[in-house]
């Protein structure tokens, strides 16, 4: 079992500048298959924007996501791990402030992401959600399949 979340995260990170349009951002989530970006600058992280967050916080309101950036919409200052800490604080993190994702930040940069799907592999692989975790993403009409 898995005993720091450098062992459990996913390396590298995916972000946009915080005066990235929602357009730029989904885009860029689409390209990746994923369903959250960092928004970073020269602050370092200053958010997370999840394809919710646009969904909820934008489109839902009617605001044009070519004109509203991802710093308007995204949730500020985010709860951060160091990829040295316990996965047992992760979990403890993600239970306290109900967040199902963690960037993983060494010297005030970001290094990585650790999900509930991360942790629900390294810590009970026969569960459900570590299982649909593993799965790989199916294509939807007009796009590859992954892979």
């Amino acid at each position: 079992m898995a005993d720091l979340v450098r062992e459990v995260m996913t390396p590298g990170v995916v972000a946009v500048r915080p005066d990235a349009s929602l357009v730029e951002a989904a885009q860029l989530m689409r390209a990746q298959d994923i369903g959250d970006v960092l928004v970073a600058g020269g602050r370092g992280v200053v958010g997370v924007l999840t394809d919710r967050d646009i969904t909820l916080r934008a489109v839902a309101d009617g605001a044009d996501p070519l004109t509203v950036s991802a710093e308007a919409v995204c949730t500020p200052h985010p709860v951060v791990i160091g990829p040295d800490d316990d996965v047992s604080a992760a979990v403890e993190l993600m239970r306290r402030h109900a967040v199902r994702r963690l960037p993983v930040v060494e010297n005030g940069q970001a290094v990585g992401m650790v999900s509930l799907g991360d942790l629900a592999v390294a810590q009970d692989p026969a569960s459900a959600l570590a299982d649909i975790s593993r799965a790989e993403p199916h294509s939807w009409p007009g796009r590859p399949p992954a892979g």
